[in-house]
């Protein structure tokens, strides 16, 4: 009877055990069979790549019925040629990864996303046209691991949302990303190489919130083909735009500026590197208002940070906790820039910076009567001709110095007439000058 049970036991637990594998194998395959039921192969309905063909006909009609079932499309490999193309909405559409590429051919209405929503673009290169891809008065639009080429503009944004993560652009005649009146983009672990006036521009045609979020991108070698005295050769362009954060991204060899603020509102630029800038690296200009500038590295630039024009009403800002070093005694690209490590001019207030290396002024105050409420308290100034230099003009409004310490300076705390020394030894000699009060300077 101990045989009997043992053996009838020792049946009863193959058997067992032959169901659950079967069990297994059939959880297994399950999800591979509902993953092939909702993926369209676009291949099976004609979309071929390489074959030097419009293949526009066929790839539209595969990306229609993929939406329309709710299916993802899979594109082939290869180059696929389209002359016009609109993206619908509800789908998402994945290539190859390094292979498949569609590009316009001809003067057609190139590739665009229209009042559409609920859109992904993953793993597919684009290229040609005066826009690779545009994007217009559309929501909900994610573009992942893709790369942008030989265009004019690698995607153009306008009135639409955008996420726009781990992609590629190099060789753009003017920019890698161009976004005028979005509805908040965010930009993050891209590459931009080789564009011909701008990296990224968040733009605005009115003044206005935005809410972009630039984050974690490398921005490297853009040019100013289109010339002007920063409208373009910048890395990372805000304009009339508020509320953007432009943080721990890498740019190097920008014309003019790595990253620049025009007219804008309560916006932040933090933990940037930005290297071998050919005018001003970070700048805050015209009629800004509330600028945070802090914990960014500079190293090489005519100017390191500027922070301007008091005179249309630029104002209000914290330069704080940056690093700023090895600037240029000149700016090949505009010859009016002026050495400076840190400028500001109103309501602003420099603190726990560390400057290096100026041929000119480590901390500048104000130029002539455009001056108002600058404390300049607890940096770390060395081998600049002078360590802080201060308008003292007629005119020129309240300026606070305490607290620095310059080293290696011709002048650690001069007086200013515009350009001129006037004031040699200012900590000595303040109570010369209403406008000026020293602490510990």
């Amino acid at each position: 009877m101990i045989v009997h049970d043992l053996r009838m036991t020792q049946t009863l637990v193959c058997t067992r055990r032959r169901a659950l594998a079967g069990a297994a194998t059939l959880i297994a395959l399950a999800p591979t069979a509902a993953y092939a039921d909702t993926v369209l192969d676009a291949a099976t309905l004609g979309v071929v790549g390489g074959t030097g063909e419009n293949q526009g006909p066929q790839l539209q009609a595969a990306l229609d019925q993929a939406a329309a079932a709710g299916q993802t499309l899979r594109l082939p490999p290869g180059i696929i040629h389209v002359q016009g193309l609109g993206l619908p909405s509800n789908i998402v559409v994945e290539g190859v990864p390094g292979s498949t590429e569609i590009t316009q051919i001809g003067d057609g209405n190139g590739i665009s996303v229209y009042d559409k929503g609920s859109l992904v673009l993953r793993d597919i290169g684009f290229s040609g046209g005066t826009a690779c891809l545009s994007i217009d008065a559309s929501d909900d639009i994610v573009l992942e691991r893709c790369r942008f080429r030989n265009g004019t503009v690698g995607v153009a944004i306008a009135d639409a949302g955008v996420t726009i993560t781990d992609c590629r652009f190099t060789e753009l005649a003017d920019a890698g990303i161009h976004a005028i009146d979005s509805r908040g983009v965010a930009i993050t672990s891209s590459h931009l190489n080789y564009c011909g006036n701008a990296g990224i521009r968040i733009w605005r045609s009115e003044s206005g919130a935005d809410g972009s979020i630039i984050t974690g991108n490398t921005i490297a070698n853009i040019d100013w083909r289109e010339g002007g005295n920063g409208q373009n050769g910048n890395g990372i362009n805000v304009f009339r735009a508020d509320g953007v954060i432009v943080a721990n991204n890498h740019l190097a060899d920008c014309a003019f500026s790595a990253i620049r603020l025009n007219a804008t509102n309560n916006c932040q630029v933090s933990g940037n590197t930005c290297l071998r800038s050919g005018e001003v690296a970070i700048f805050s200009e015209f009629a800004f208002s509330g600028s945070i500038i802090a914990n960014n590295i500079i190293d090489g630039a005519a100017t390191g940070i500027s922070i301007t024009n008091l005179d249309v009403g630029g104002a209000l800002a914290v330069c704080s906790g940056n690093l700023v070093r090895n600037i240029t005694p000149t700016s090949a690209v505009n010859p009016d820039t002026i050495p400076l490590g840190i400028y500001a001019e109103a309501d602003t207030a420099i603190s726990g910076n560390t400057v290096q290396n100026v041929p000119g002024v480590g901390i500048a105050a104000g130029y002539g009567p455009y001056l108002r409420n600058v404390a300049i308290s607890g940096n770390v100034i060395s081998s600049s001709i002078i360590g802080i230099g201060v308008s003292v003009v007629d005119g020129a409004g309240t300026v606070t110095v305490a607290g620095n310490a310059v080293f290696g300076a011709k002048h650690d705390v001069a007086g200013l007439a515009w350009k001129d020394i006037v004031e040699a030894d200012l900590v000595a000699n303040a109570a010369t000058y209403p406008n000026v009060r020293i602490g510990g300077a």
